[in-house]
């Protein structure tokens, strides 16, 4: 797979890559140029909510939602 540097010094990441990865707007990414003069490009961001899903199964005892307050009375008809 292969890319070009625009005019602008932009590098344009395949589609692919990016659905890949879950790439989006505004994700940081750490370049290091290395001695035999390749590039690595790394994300240093994640994304949304990455591990949650994980960190609540950790969790040692068990979870409890509590029931949420209506944003609106029950009289009120949503139709």
């Amino acid at each position: 797979m292969t890319t070009v540097l625009s005019q602008k010094g932009q590098i344009v990441l395949p589609v692919s890559v990016r659905e890949r990865l879950h790439l989006e707007p505004g994700d940081d990414f750490e370049i290091v140029v290395e001695d035999d003069d390749s590039i690595t490009l790394r994300r240093i961001s994640q994304p949304p909510n990455y591990g949650l899903v994980d960190h609540l199964l950790s969790c040692p005892e068990p979870l409890e939602i509590p029931e949420r307050q209506r944003d609106y009375p029950r009289s009120i008809s949503l139709d």
